[in-house]
């Protein structure tokens, strides 16, 4: 009933974003289409400095640049960068260019995902595990020292469907949580509706270790996750049957404010969860495992250390 509530009534009371973005720089990934090209028109509309659109595909984020564009504020640059969160090599050019030619970084959406319909292998993952999780927080480890130099937010946004999710393959031993998450087998192969919000659920994880470890007063950036709800966008594509209970998003905008509203809640939303526009609480597959969260940090850690050495130092 909670979840209903969201979809149909509390999505005409999300606030319309009315904020001046003036000055800033936001990266948005994922972002020439569905929820991330609805957020980044929002930021245009407001008057961000500079908007980077990071996307898998080039041409259609020139297109979605073009659109953006008709309702930007006079000023407000848009570049669109090569992103591809299924390749680790891509992620660590995209941050390496970030680092390169920014000056500052205010705000990061890590908007970008992916739902599979059936089981695949992407850089020795699961390829939703691969892109919603591991490439997510390398990135994150890879561009958050940008964000403690502007000593802004950094807002990734983990749009985890905790209400749906369950707790299978999560109880395996020390190392190998992982592992089982990545086996064939895992949810008796029913991916899109059980891969993709355990990947989600992995971020959420992450996300809370990183506030454990990094509390907000004594961390200069405020990192966070947020839920809009399923929503119309690309997202589903590939699997028909999450093409229900879907709040408005690409079209008019309700997910997207979210979004935007993630970027704005300071550092009482330092490794919280939000939905609906306020902190919220997480599943209680969460809640009450803080085991399997730290746990997790530590396979995770590991992984990312062996793309690149040393990286995990800058969370």
């Amino acid at each position: 009933m909670g979840f209903l509530r969201s979809q149909l009534i509390e999505t005409r009371k999300l606030p319309y974003p009315s904020a001046s973005y003036a000055g800033q720089t936001i990266v948005i990934t994922g972002s020439n289409t569905g929820l991330g090209k609805e957020a980044a028109r929002h930021y245009a509309r407001l008057g961000a400095s500079r908007l980077i659109l990071a996307v898998r595909n080039l041409e259609k984020g020139h297109a979605a640049r073009k659109d953006i564009q008709t309702t930007a504020a006079k000023g407000t640059a848009i570049d669109v960068w090569e992103l591809d969160m299924a390749k680790y090599s891509s992620v660590q050019a995209f941050a390496a260019r970030l680092d390169a030619e920014l000056n500052r970084v205010d705000i990061f959406h890590a908007n970008a995902g992916v739902v599979c319909p059936k089981y695949s292998v992407t850089e020795g993952n699961e390829t939703s595990v691969t892109i919603n999780y591991v490439s997510t927080f390398l990135l994150a480890a890879l561009v958050l020292p940008k964000l403690k130099a502007t000593a802004a937010q950094f807002i990734p946004h983990m749009s985890a469907a905790s209400t749906a999710i369950k707790n299978g393959g999560l109880g395996a031993s020390d190392g190998a949580i992982l592992a089982a998450v990545n086996d064939p087998h895992f949810a008796g192969g029913a991916h899109w509706k059980e891969q993709y919000p355990v990947s989600k659920l992995l971020g959420v994880f992450a996300v809370r270790s990183i506030a454990k470890e990094r509390p907000a007063d004594a961390y200069p950036v405020t990192v966070n996750m947020v839920s809009p709800g399923l929503c119309h966008s690309e997202l589903s594509r590939e699997a028909e049957g999450c093409r229900r209970w879907r709040r408005g998003g690409a079209h008019d905008g309700g997910g997207s404010r979210t979004l935007v509203d993630a970027g704005v809640q300071g550092a009482k939303s330092h490794g919280q969860y939000l939905a609906d526009c306020r902190i919220a609480q997480p599943s209680a597959v969460v809640l009450d495992n803080p085991d399997v969260q730290d746990r997790l940090w530590v396979e995770l850690k590991a992984k990312l250390e062996a793309i690149q050495p040393g990286v995990t130092d800058n969370f």
